[in-house]
This record gives structure tokens, sequence and C-alpha cells, in this order.
């Protein structure tokens, strides 16, 4: 049996399926957002005959261990087990059988001595009791919530955790600092009736057990395969000639991103082949030294001290001849007559292309344009007594003819004149004037 379900993180959300012993609304994913493990040994038969007793068990979330099959149960991949714990008992599923559990437990050190056992199956009663207790998590997780905050305590509550049985209820926490949480863990004493157990978890493993969406659109990799944290630093951003911006690499959990050791290991095999970025090649016009490394194209750009604004861009196998050429006590060329690319035009291109107000000079020179020849189409004759001239007349349109291309041609740039005042005011005389 397989769980469907493999992103549900509702607390009383159930898969619906049947357990090795027919039982049915089996909540098989433990509310877990991991998804299930494939297991590639499962049909390749042991040379060494050495078979372990030991299984994987999964519980709420990322939560595993390791317990031993003593009575030898027909156990596989998805079999819902009573398992032991103090006090009481606990339900789990089972997640990994045969020999990948060794390597397992090796990977993570875990003792064989004294190892806890698994009971027996899960029957329907303990089925029942287990889906009981875990229908209230989400109102206990509220619920203590509000009894912290009453406490002036610097903590966030990010989970709860019943145990199979309800006899032990784990409260999962965060917090910078160290909380002392002794009144705490009376008032929830009072308040559940059960054992109380606090953990602290860090602000990753709170990411894996709430979820969500990263910045790629899909979901994050810590809740859904992700099952050990490395550490991430700021030298795999550099590596990779990224900038170091803390809002770009910063996942919801506030740390660096995980996905930025994905791809370190194939950008350090390429810059194996390349020279130390810390190199300065003496020339002929002077010292130059590395600006930035282009890894995908095996360039390196570089500039001079007294010049830092312009870079010349040269391939590694060129560099590393330069590089050698100065060992033996030789300056090199200038780099302009290195580089592969002339920078300075591009950078020109790229300047005026970028430039925002070449669309608002175009618009402000055609505005102008456009209202200086407003008055000429519609201009009318001086006498406002004469007739108006016919536009079919072309004898009388010949002096309106003779202004217009005189202003036509004048030069865009040209100022234009203080011709336009002095015939609206003959045009439209004062009504002072009239009654006089």
């Amino acid at each position: 049996m397989s769980c469907g379900c493999k992103t549900s993180g509702d607390s009383s959300h159930s898969c619906g399926t049947k357990s090795a012993n027919g039982c049915e609304n089996v909540n098989t994913c433990g509310n877990s957002y991991k998804l299930s493990v494939f297991d590639w040994l499962s049909n390749v038969s042991n040379p060494s005959k050495s078979a372990t007793d030991f299984v994987e068990v999964r519980f709420k979330n990322d939560r595993k261990s390791f317990y031993k099959n003593t009575n030898n149960l027909p156990l596989h991949i998805g079999s819902v087990v009573t398992v032991e714990s103090s006090p009481g008992h606990d339900i789990g599923v089972v997640s990994l059988t045969g020999e990948l559990v060794k390597i397992q437990m090796k990977k993570k050190n875990f003792p064989e001595e004294n190892p806890l056992k698994i009971y027996r199956l899960a029957n329907q009663k303990d089925i029942e009791v287990w889906q009981e207790v875990r229908t209230k998590e989400e109102s206990v997780k509220i619920q203590a919530r509000k009894i912290s905050y009453a406490l002036n305590l610097d903590m966030k509550i990010t989970d709860v955790e019943y145990q199979g049985d309800g006899a032990k209820v784990t409260f999962y926490y965060t917090a910078d600092n160290r909380v002392d949480f002794r009144q705490l863990i009376k008032e929830f004493a009072s308040a559940f009736r059960t054992k109380i157990d606090m953990k602290q978890i860090g602000f990753r493993q709170e990411a894996a057990k709430v979820g969500g969406i990263g910045s790629c659109g899909r979901e994050l990799c810590c809740s859904t395969w992700l099952t050990d944290f490395r550490s991430v630093n700021t030298n795999a951003a550099r590596y990779q000639q990224l900038s170091i911006n803390p809002q770009k690499l910063a996942g919801q959990c506030g740390k660096l991103k995980c996905c930025l050791n994905y791809e370190l290991d194939s950008y350090l095999d390429a810059l194996s082949d390349f020279p130390s970025s810390s190199t300065t090649i003496d020339t002929v016009n002077g010292k130059a030294f590395c600006i930035k490394i282009d890894v995908f194209k095996k360039q390196m750009w570089f500039a001079y001290a007294d010049r830092s604004m312009a870079w010349y861009d040269l391939d590694v196998q060129e560099v590393k001849k330069l590089i050698a050429q100065n060992k033996k006590g030789e300056k090199t060329p200038p780099l302009e007559e290195l580089k592969t690319n002339d920078i300075p035009v591009k950078s020109v291109d790229l300047i005026q292309e970028n430039n925002m107000d070449r669309f608002e000079r175009k618009n402000r020179n055609s505005g102008k344009n456009q209202n200086r020849k407003k008055p000429n189409n519609g201009q009318k004759p001086n006498n406002p007594n004469s007739p108006k001239p016919k536009t079919e007349n072309k004898v009388a349109a010949k002096p309106n003819e003779k202004r217009t291309n005189a202003v036509e041609s004048q030069p865009q740039n040209a100022k234009s004149p203080n011709q336009q005042p002095k015939k609206f005011k003959k045009k439209f005389p004062p009504k002072r004037d009239d009654k006089a």
C-alpha cells in the first residue's frame, strides 16, 4: 500500500486508503509533505544473505526513526505499525525496508544497541485513537499560541504532534534566544491534561513543516523531497558569479537558499580551468587586474588600474599565456591589441538604447512643430471687412501661400518669430477701442 496524497498539510486530512490489515480511512501520509521514497533495491536479491531486521518508520511531517522488527512481521513500504514509545506506543508508517535501511542508519550514525521495537501491525482500535487525537492538533496549536502570547514569551509555536495513543503531545517552536518555558509547561499540562514535550527547531525545519511555494514557482524542496540540510554560505554564490543580494539569495526561512548548492559542483569543476580571480597582468601600458569571470564563455575581463571603466575581455588560454610571459619577466602587449570585442562602442549603444529620455525628446520636437503650424492653417486676412478667400481660387490664395511657405521653410530648431501675437491683436481688437 502506498499513499496517494503527497503534499497534504492538513492535520485532519485522511488519504482514504486501506492498510495492510484492511482498515479503511487510514491517514497513511502522516500529515507529511515529503514524497514517497523509492526503494531501488526492492527487486534485487541480497548476495550476502544477511537481511536486516530494521525498518524506517515515518511519523508526522519529516520525523523518522529506525525500529527493529523482532516479531518478523511481513512489513513493506506503507504498512501502518504500532511501535514502542515512552510512554505508551506510537503509530507510524513504514517508509523504507531492506538494505537501504543499513545505509541510512550508517549515514545518520544511528546506534544498533537497545533499539526500539515494533509491536504489531496497527489494528482498527489503534487507527481510531490515532485519528481522533490528530483532529485536535490544529485547535491545540491555536490555544497554545494564545497561552505563550499571554506569558510574553519570545517564541513561536510552529507545529503540534500528538502521539499515536494520545499519551504525549510534542510542541515544536522556534526562538532566537533561550526561552524559559517552565511556567508554560504548567499551563499546557493543566489545559491539555497530558504529558508535554517541547522541542526547539530551526527556521529551515519550520519551513519544511509548514511548506510553501518558492520563488521558482514550485513547492519548497525542503518540504517535498529534501531530507537533509546541508550548510550553505555566501561562497557558493560567489563561485557562481551571483550578486550578494540577501533579498534574492534568501528563501522563505530567512536563510540562504538550499538550491545554491545544486550547481556548485559544476561551477567548481568549470572554474578549475580558470586562473585565480586575483590575477594581475603587467602590460606595456601598466598593470591590469581582473574585474569579473564569465564561466560559460570561458572569458576573463581585465581593466587598467588607472582606467577602471574600460574593460577588456580575454580568453582563458590567452590569459594563461600572458601570465606565463609575465613570469619570464616580460611585459605583455596592451590589452587594446588583445581584446576580442570592442567594448566602448557596445557600451555607447547600450546607453543610447537604455536611455528613457529618447522618447520624450521626439515628442517635444513634434509638439513644437505642430503648435507652430496650427495658426497658419486657419489664418484669416487682416481686414475683417474684406471677403474670405476661396480655396479654389488660386490667385486669391497666393498671399496666404507665401506666408505658409515662409513658415514651413524655417528650420525646426529655429525660434518662432513674434508675429503671431500682433496678428491676433489685429484680428481681435480690444472692446474698449470699439466703444471709443
